[in-house]
């Protein structure tokens, strides 16, 4: 018997010494070290799904010296929208992208993102929703990490919080 799957809020973070996004060859979105955020949504997604992943963005100690976006000023979010993180590639050659909300839900709940992490005094620049983007990163570490909101309703446990080889920081991991 096959468990449903509970499709979540999901964003992929990569510490970053600089990252920016451009549309049409000009620069829309930049920043120096801190955090790039690739950032898709379900279509089950809402306000509770917004401020887990907000919050995990802000406080997770992913920068140098085991420290978050929140504890350190000059850090920033570069935040863009990445329904491909739904691709759903277990049939065929052809990736389905059914997982990822369509644009008018997803579209406000990107921006709500966004909208929390400044509630913070987080500084927070965005790509354009919808847009072909180009992403330029310079990965620090590198360290990239998965978030998923929790699947509120769910019943299904998480992942241990504790890093590959039972270290708890990418430091510890690497070792």
């Amino acid at each position: 018997m096959r468990r449903a799957t509970i499709v979540t809020m999901r964003a992929v973070l990569q510490r970053v010494s600089s990252a920016r996004v451009r549309v049409d060859d000009r620069v829309v979105g930049e920043i120096g070290p801190g955090v790039l955020v690739l950032l898709g949504v379900a279509p089950s997604d809402g306000p509770t799904d917004v401020e887990h992943v907000s919050r995990k963005i802000a406080e997770l100690r992913i920068l140098p010296d085991e420290r978050s976006v929140s504890e350190v000023p000059d850090a920033g979010v570069l935040v863009v929208s990445q329904f491909t993180l739904y691709g759903d590639t277990r049939k065929g050659r052809r990736p389905s992208w059914n997982g990822a909300a369509p644009g008018p839900v997803a579209e406000p709940l990107v921006r709500a993102v966004v909208d929390t992490l400044r509630a913070r005094e987080i500084t927070v620049a965005t790509g354009v929703f919808g847009a072909h983007m180009a992403v330029e990163s310079v990965n620090d570490g590198p360290v990239t990490v998965i978030v998923e909101s929790p699947g509120f309703g769910s019943t299904t446990a998480g992942p241990s919080s504790s890093a590959p080889g039972g270290g708890s920081t990418p430091a510890d991991a690497a070792r």
